[in-house]
């Protein structure tokens, strides 16, 4: 049977967990679920070799049926109707805007809301995913204490106009919303 590659309506899935959790695999399967070729947008900046060598393993996962696009931050110029999108990771781009404005939380959030806003404007399948980095202590940490913030407030952001949210346990996916 014939799939299509393009989606009728807009729909955002937020997609959770720890590290390791199998977050970036169940989206990939949930895109390619929805569409034959779906878009990949990439957040990260490549920081170390360890790093660089993450990121190649996952391309070469994913496979030649994707479009992928690099967008470190300015994710509200994307403009892909009817695509099913996976923005992996909001994690990696909140760390984009924290280190590009002098780690002020309030300046990120602000920034991030507009562009979310301006990429929920159109119409596609958006399925986010996301480090679920505050269920552990509070840290001693100062710079982290403001990230964890941060982060937490995004994902609240996000998980509020999320039609569904998942939290990724060990592999297995919790519906949440």
């Amino acid at each position: 049977m014939f799939v299509a590659n393009f989606v009728n309506m807009k729909k955002v899935i937020l997609i959770t967990g720890g590290c390791r959790s199998g977050k970036s695999d169940y989206a990939e399967k949930m895109a390619l679920s929805m569409a034959p070729n779906p878009v990949y947008v990439a957040t990260a900046r490549i920081w170390d070799q360890d790093f660089a060598l993450r990121v190649e393993r996952h391309k070469a996962r994913r496979g030649p049926q994707w479009t992928n696009i690099e967008e470190e931050k300015n994710l509200g110029r994307l403009n892909l109707p009817g695509r099913v999108v996976l923005v992996d990771c909001l994690t990696l781009w909140a760390t984009n805007y924290f280190f590009d404005s002098n780690s002020d939380p309030d300046t990120c959030l602000a920034a991030m809301k507009r562009g979310m806003d301006q990429l929920l404007t159109h119409d596609a399948t958006y399925i986010f995913v996301t480090n679920e980095i505050g269920l552990g202590g509070i840290s001693d940490n100062e710079l982290q204490r403001r990230f964890t913030d941060l982060q937490g407030s995004v994902n609240q952001y996000v998980a509020e106009r999320a039609d569904e949210v998942i939290l990724m346990v060990s592999g297995i996916p919790v519906k949440i919303k």
